[in-house]
């Protein structure tokens, strides 16, 4: 049996968070599976080996989601941190929320609010990306779907941003993001069905509970993942969609060009740049691959971005092509925990990128600032110092 490849990176240290692209294609040109001795951690580097993983729930368990031993033991019980059968009762109820035929009302508001507030940005000649569109739209869709009001709605940002913090192993990130990820835990522990608003879909989670269709006490483990999972990932994606417009005019221009092809841009902003860094599972028994072992037990990571740029399964992985349409693309994971709120971010990133394509000619884009995050790659500050309404 071979020994398995091993790199001396730190797959989170700050430099290659921020850029990690390099090092993703460094260690998929080593191997399928590479061991990194510093995280205790065997990664997955190439599309096929991924997407066979992430489809095998029974060799590689989603109870080891985390990288550290305290959040995994937090997240039991939750539909993220679970394997069928549990998994198939959680996420059925956290599913039919948010299948197409329970989308299709919400498309019409999320497109009108998409569109008044990209031509508001668009009248303005510049703005700040982040704040302004890409953490305000899904915080305002995610309140306002979930039922959250008051303080709930105001900490979103900070929960969401420290839920996956701290999924991370337990250096300074995880650290400091404890405390607040545990507000977090505390609130889902203790929310009620008359702390959401009626009608929405919170409130729905709870009658499911109450008629027993999931066990007791598990709507707010559910609702924290619309928290924890659906927010920071979608901020992440709508910057990204940004900053590739701004410096990709020509794509940007073919999608002014065509508004049909939105659902192809979008599957090529998440192929490109993955939102989710890394993401964890537990091998259940000795996992033989390429030659290699994962031995019983072991942590191991998933680097949905190293499999986005494979050249074994894209043609010119590191071009930014939005004529693509990468529909099998892994930033959405695959498999029985695909993202199941996939089809509201989708709502929501189309939304606003048919306003854009709309309302806006061109987007000049200056300061861009990208801060390491465990789990999420996002941009932290984006500058479109010039935009051209259309």
């Amino acid at each position: 049996m071979a020994v398995p490849t091993e790199s001396d990176i730190d797959i989170w240290d700050d430099n290659i968070l921020v850029d990690p692209y390099p090092t993703y294609a460094a260690l998929r040109e080593q191997a399928d599976v590479v061991y990194l001795p510093k995280n205790d951690l065997y990664v997955l580097t190439r599309y096929d080996i991924i997407r066979d993983a992430l489809g095998d729930p029974e060799s590689f368990s989603s109870t080891s989601i985390g990288f550290n031993p305290m959040v995994n033991e937090a997240l039991q019980g939750t539909s993220l941190a679970s394997d069928p059968p549990v998994h198939t009762q959680l996420r059925a109820t956290l599913s039919e929320n948010l299948t197409p035929r329970a989308l299709r009302g919400l498309k019409v508001v999320i497109d009108e609010k998409a569109d008044k507030r990209v031509a508001e940005l668009a009248a303005s000649g510049s703005f700040e990306a982040i704040d302004s569109l890409a953490r305000a739209f899904p915080i305002e869709i995610v309140a306002d779907l979930i039922g959250f009001q008051g303080h709930v709605k105001d900490n979103m940002l900070r929960w969401g941003q420290a839920a996956m913090q701290v999924l991370g192993p337990l250096n300074q990130r995880t650290q400091e993001n404890f405390p607040i990820a545990g507000e977090l835990y505390g609130w889902c522990s203790s929310v009620t069905a008359e702390d959401l608003t009626p009608g929405s879909i919170g409130r729905g989670i709870f009658d499911a509970e109450t008629r027993g269709d999931i066990p007791q006490g598990t709507a707010g483990h559910i609702i924290h993942q619309y928290l924890g999972a659906g927010v920071d990932t979608t901020i992440a994606s709508i910057g990204n969609i940004i900053a590739l417009f701004g410096h990709h005019p020509e794509q940007f221009k073919l999608v002014r060009e065509n508004p049909a092809l939105v659902p192809a841009a979008f599957a090529e902003v998440l192929r490109y740049w993955a939102p989710i860094h890394v993401w964890g599972r537990k091998a259940t028994r000795d996992v033989e691959i390429d030659g290699v072992t994962i031995p019983a037990g072991a942590q191991v990571g998933i680097l949905f971005g190293a499999g986005n740029r494979d050249p074994r399964h894209y043609e010119n992985p590191d071009t930014f092509d939005v004529l693509r349409n990468p529909v099998d693309h892994l930033a959405f994971g695959y498999g029985p925990h695909g993202c199941a709120g996939q089809g509201l971010a989708k709502l929501e990133a189309h939304a606003i990128i048919e306003a854009l394509a709309r309302r806006v000619e061109s987007l000049t884009i200056s300061d861009e600032v990208r801060v390491p995050s465990n789990m999420t790659r996002s941009f932290d500050e984006l500058q479109v110092v010039k935009v051209v309404a259309a």
